[in-house]
């Protein structure tokens, strides 16, 4: 719990009432929020209320879900606690010894071929070690690093071409470049953009989108064409890269996709992005979060890693 020094003893805020307000928030949903944090969703709206009650302030409009000014502004605070304290807890287990199974946080988009080939040094130098890959989006793959969750995350997104990927409280973390790749639009087959080597966002200006905000994070590069995915008429709110590239195959609309995607077997055709004066030069990138204070299996992960 964390009590100010102005609060009369009975006034403090519960450490598990701000994770489930950051839960909310961030996905949008109380039943998803509770799934994510393995508590019911009575107990997530009960513990956001407790939270109002105490503060005074509303924090989370219900229908639809979405936080207030306030909200915003506590969660902002609170994500930044809630990882410092995840990681000095999980730095302390990590010196008492290795777990047996490597465990491990991947995004959508994030380089297969390096994770397969990754994996396999691993096996190679270990013959019996097991490893568990989870997938999911990059927020909670970062948490899950910070957390103590999983030894390492594949995390993706877009960036400047040798840049970092901007992660929260990043200087927590340890993360090395894995791969880059080029950042470039998923269309269907018979496109008239297609028939270009390369495509400028400006010509993109009127197209339909198919808003895919789990699947890549442009860190805010894309603004203008960001504003025009929310607006689409289709939202797909997964993981799973597949339905994606299916739903641009049938017409449904284009999607922003990296270049190391297989797009042929669902009917897409794919463009790089052009650079242009308006629109700096981006790429899409591939990072290994770690903690800084590593065990010998994060050291391990680490090591199996080449950047390509």
């Amino acid at each position: 719990m964390i009590r100010h020094p102005d609060m009369r003893h009975d006034d403090v805020v519960e450490l598990r009432d701000l994770r489930a307000l950051a839960a909310v928030v961030r996905l949008g949903s109380f039943t998803r929020a509770a799934e994510s944090l393995g508590y019911t969703q009575s107990a997530i709206s009960q513990q956001v209320a407790a939270l109002e009650t105490e503060l005074g302030t509303e924090l989370v409009s219900r229908r639809p879900v979405r936080a207030t000014a306030a909200g915003e502004r506590l969660v902002e605070h609170a994500e930044h606690v809630i990882l410092r304290l995840d990681v000095a807890r999980s730095e302390l287990v990590e010196t008492r010894g290795e777990q047996g199974t490597l465990l491990l946080a991947v995004t959508s988009f994030t380089a297969p071929r390096a994770l397969a080939l990754a994996l396999h040094r691993l096996q190679s130098e270990r013959p019996r070690l097991s490893a568990v890959v989870h997938a999911t989006d990059p927020t909670a793959a970062v948490a899950a690093v910070a957390s103590g969750t999983v030894h390492g995350a594949l995390v993706d997104g877009v960036a400047a071409p040798n840049e970092p990927l901007e992660l929260a409280d990043a200087g927590l973390l340890a993360s090395r470049r894995v791969a880059e790749a080029p950042l470039g639009v998923a269309l269907a087959e018979g496109h008239p953009l297609l028939a270009q080597d390369s495509i400028d966002l400006e010509a993109l200006a009127d197209a339909p989108f198919v808003a895919s905000p789990r699947l890549l994070d442009d860190g805010g590069r894309l603004a203008d064409l960001e504003r025009r995915r929310r607006t689409s008429r289709v939202v797909y709110d997964g993981l799973d890269v597949a339905t994606l590239l299916s739903l641009v195959g049938a017409g449904v609309g284009a999607a922003l996709v990296p270049g190391s995607t297989e797009v042929a077997p669902y009917g897409v055709g794919w463009r790089p992005l052009r650079s242009s004066r308006s629109s700096p030069r981006i790429v899409h990138r591939t990072e290994l979060v770690t903690l800084r204070t590593r065990a010998a299996s994060s050291e391990r992960l680490v090591a199996a890693f080449r950047p390509t």
